[in-house]
């Protein structure tokens, strides 16, 4: 016997359906709590059906995630499917109503429609979930850099214009820091400068170099300096205005910080991945875009085509046929993943700026934009080909991994 328990969930409570084949309603929708009693009530009752048990439920957000959890680690069946496939999956009503008794009866005849093709959940689907997170926060706090970063150099403009353009230098990857944003802090005021004479600043900065771990250049201290004796301030140089400029600098040094160990916690979450060797192997993938990637298609193999994970990035051409009619171009369906598409544009934006000559997805590019295409035409058709690439040399590189396991045990 097939028992199937379809679980809407939703924020702090869950709405559970079990049927069975032909149309048998084992337990009508009822409302769970997210809560120790509710849950382990579920996991009881689930537990004393007769026969073979599946849960089924969709991977929306974060909410899914502590009962799939519960509910796996109490040795139940749980599948965790792309809410499209729920949402697709047909109806006999035409009024199609949009509740949660409703969807959690729906997931349940889907559960029994596919029951052979349910992926599991388990601990890498953990392992995977975390990194997801991560990797938005990431992009969270990498925007919050942004926006602090300019909201410094606004400061500036009233203190010491154009002391952000001093420096060449990036970002200091151990802390975040960056050499202009320590620099400001220290001379935070053109008249931190220019009220010192030439030799005096020279021997400061130079001395404010070495305690930094900065490069110290005679002609980039002359050249701070001859700049700073012709630049107007709006603002005082004043304790009040002290206290604006570092405490912006003190924010954005601590946004950064995050920014870096996050960059770092991801790639080592990462690199436990089975894929990772290969991932990273890829042109156009580094240290920070390797683990964004991972962490935004997730497991390669429950697509089970090339198709479907364009789909799901949302970069595969779109159609428009009806009879005889064909539309020529029709723009892609932007259906899918809008944090898996930054991270592809991001990847193709590093191809057309290394130019490898032998990378495919280069070359795919280089030839659309010699035919005239647009930006976003040739970058969005590297998506979908770099996807294409991905999926095939991902899912080859698995199967002998779990050939090897095979031999091996």
């Amino acid at each position: 016997m097939m028992n199937a328990v379809g679980i809407d969930v939703s924020k702090g409570k869950s709405t559970v359906t079990i049927r069975q084949p032909g149309d048998i309603v084992v337990l009508p929708p009822c409302n769970i709590q997210h809560t120790q009693s509710e849950i382990t009530e579920l996991i009881n009752f689930i537990k004393e059906l007769d026969g073979e048990t599946k849960v089924c439920m969709e991977h929306t957000g974060r909410y899914y995630e502590p009962m799939a959890s519960w509910l796996s680690k109490a040795g139940i069946f749980v599948s965790a499917v792309n809410p499209m496939l729920i949402k697709n999956y047909g109806d006999e009503s035409l009024r199609a109503p949009k509740t949660d008794k409703a969807d959690s009866g729906k997931i349940a005849r889907y559960a029994l429609d596919r029951w052979n093709k349910l992926p599991q959940y388990g601990y890498m689907d953990e392992m995977r979930n975390q990194l997801k997170t991560m990797n938005r926060q990431f992009t969270f706090y990498t925007e919050q850099r942004t926006a602090m970063s300019n909201n410094l150099i606004a400061l500036l403009d009233a203190t010491f214009p154009g002391a952000n353009t001093f420096f060449d230098s990036t970002k200091n990857y151990r802390d975040g820091h960056q050499k202009w944003v320590d620099f400001v802090y220290t001379y935070w005021h053109v008249d931190c400068v220019r009220r010192k004479s030439r030799k005096a600043f020279t021997e400061h900065y130079q001395k404010w170099c070495k305690h930094k771990d900065y490069l110290f250049s005679p002609k980039k201290a002359n050249e701070i300096y001859d700049k700073a004796s012709d630049l107007i301030a709006v603002f005082p140089k004043d304790e009040n205005t002290k206290m604006i400029i570092r405490e912006a600098v003190n924010t954005l040094n601590n946004i950064s910080a995050t920014v870096e160990n996050l960059r770092f916690e991801m790639n080592s979450l990462a690199s436990q991945m089975p894929e990772y060797p290969i991932v990273m192997a890829m042109n156009g993938v580094g240290a920070s875009l390797g683990p964004q990637l991972i962490a935004e298609i997730g497991d390669v193999t429950r697509f089970t085509k090339r198709g479907a994970l364009t789909a799901f990035a949302g970069v595969d051409p779109g159609k428009n046929e009806s009879g005889k009619y064909s539309q020529k171009s029709v723009p892609v369906s932007k259906k899918g993943s809008p944090h898996l598409r930054r991270t592809l544009f991001l990847i193709m934006d590093n191809l057309l700026l290394r130019s490898p000559a032998d990378d495919p997805v280069y070359a795919f590019m280089a030839n659309k934009r010699s035919q005239g295409k647009p930006y976003f035409v040739y970058t969005t058709a590297g998506a979908n080909k770099f996807l294409r690439i991905y999926y095939g040399r991902v899912n080859e590189y698995l199967s002998k991994l779990e050939e090897q396991r095979q031999k091996e045990s």
